[in-house]
């Protein structure tokens, strides 16, 4: 079985979150499981573009509306993911060094996904499967189904996965001239909402649809900004797989991003000394426990909330703990964390920007690692604390219920909280500091979570039943 996966990010090509990750991994698994998985994704003008070598197997011309396009599409030259990797590239579009902020998103992505279906029309064959992600690639399965100059694609298989329904691409009904020629009678599959809405477009069209976990499902019935209705009615095509992590990259016992590498015999150790290298380069009492948050400064990630909580535990356990935050976006949640930090004398500090080094340190050199998130569709942040032998302290919600089981209960292994909100949090981090502080309990939940089996190989089995359901 050939499995295309198609999507803006892959890890390490271009990532900015949990899609990148899922997308650099999968492919790998499902390998290793015995299907042939490819990956396209843009060639953005970053790192890895400029010190990777590659092949050019393909060279065209496109039309996006009324302007015309040159593309080749790269061919990564030494397989070095474990699968084939394969980059668009359009001058004047995608050749920009971040991958998503830009004015021009909409005619980016969609010269982006116009370009690989052209590409794969003209192969001899046709995959098996084309498994498009989140709604940068949300257009694909509408326009292998009804696209005219795509009609030999028509019976090819596609799946969609949500990654977050929050981001949808809509965009006015004024631009549909950039879209390729199709059937004006299901134009009404693009519209949701009035607009042109690709996520939309593609739960409508995708043979089958999977979000990221269960539990992100069952809540997107109810808050899917706007798509509730429209999920409900495509149940019967969907289904929630929870994500895996690559144990490969991140195992604290081959890791060579953290201070000092362990296992399950020398984790005491291992993050004692991991906690040490970063409590100095940070200014921390290396005595208390050290609670971390790693992520997208965002709403949806809890992020506001963040310096309230801060500054109200610092306030009300003064000397008993430190806090690190490491992350980038709302320049306001950037602004106030600052703040923050220059308004607390002791027990706070944060690096703003993406730095995936020292995310590996943090996650094993904290004691937990807290995820207040409003929405959490997977959430891989917790997966990788747990395998590091850190405690993580989630809302529950989404993959985050999914995947942590509350120390109080029987064989917990993680703080759960309830709401998205400051007092809820506050509370976790105190009942962190009593469990930091109970140095026998504290080691057995570390150890009870480090033995979770999270790697991606029953979830990639269960995307190749998925896509062998498609085939009858």
């Amino acid at each position: 079985m050939e499995i295309l996966h198609v999507s803006a990010e892959c890890y390490p090509v271009a990532k900015v979150g949990g899609l990148g990750d899922v997308v650099g991994a999968l492919p790998k698994y499902q390998y290793e499981l015995g299907a042939i998985a490819k990956v396209v994704v843009p060639a953005y003008r970053n790192k890895y573009y400029d010190t990777h070598e590659f092949d050019v197997v393909h060279q065209a011309g496109m039309w996006l509306g009324h302007d015309w396009y040159h593309f080749n599409v790269l061919k990564e030259r030494n397989n070095e993911l474990g699968f084939d990797l394969y980059l668009v590239d359009i001058p004047g579009l995608l050749d920009t060094p971040g991958v998503y902020g830009y004015p021009n998103d909409t005619e980016r992505f969609l010269a982006f996904q116009i370009a690989v279906l052209d590409w794969i029309n003209e192969w001899n064959h046709l995959p098996d499967v084309i498994h498009c992600h989140d709604h940068h690639t949300g257009l694909i399965p509408f326009l292998m189904s009804y696209g005219y100059k795509y009609e030999r694609m028509k019976e090819v298989p596609s799946v969609l996965t949500i990654h977050n329904a929050q981001y949808q691409g809509q965009f006015g009904w004024d631009r549909l001239y950039l879209i390729p020629s199709f059937d004006l009678w299901k134009s009404g599959l693009l519209d949701w909402g009035g607009a042109i809405n690709p996520l939309a477009a593609a739960i409508k069209c995708a043979w089958r649809v999977t979000t990221v976990s269960p539990g992100y499902l069952e809540e997107l019935y109810q808050n899917a900004n706007g798509l509730e209705w429209l999920i409900s009615h495509e149940k019967a095509k969907t289904v929630g797989i929870i994500n895996g992590i690559d144990t490969a990259v991140w195992d604290p016992e081959t890791d060579h991003m953290v201070q000092a590498n362990y296992d399950l015999e020398t984790v005491a150790q291992g993050k004692k000394e991991n906690k040490q290298a970063l409590c100095e380069r940070f200014g921390f009492d290396v005595s208390l426990p050290l609670v971390s948050f790693i992520g997208r400064l965002v709403g949806d990630k809890g992020a506001d909330l963040l310096p309230e909580i801060i500054a109200r535990t610092l306030h009300e356990l003064p000397g008993e703990v430190n806090f690190l935050v490491l992350g980038s976006g709302d320049p306001h949640v950037e602004w106030s964390l600052q703040q923050t930090r220059h308004d607390v004398s002791y027990g706070f500090n944060l690096h703003i920007g993406y730095n995936e080094a020292l995310s590996h340190l943090i996650y094993a050199g904290s004691d937990f690692l807290l995820m207040p998130s409003r929405v959490e569709p997977c959430g891989l942040n917790q997966l990788y604390a747990l395998r590091y032998g850190t405690v993580p302290m989630v809302r529950s919600t989404g993959g985050l219920k999914d995947t942590v089981t509350d120390f109080g209960d029987p064989g917990g292994f993680g703080i759960r909280f309830n709401q998205a909100g400051v007092w809820d949090a506050c509370y976790s981090v105190k009942r962190a500091v009593e469990l930091f502080n109970d140095t026998a309990h504290l080691s057995e939940i570390r150890l009870r979570g480090m033995r979770l089996n999270h790697s991606w190989g029953r979830s990639a089995q269960q995307y190749l039943d998925v896509y062998k359901s498609m085939k009858g």
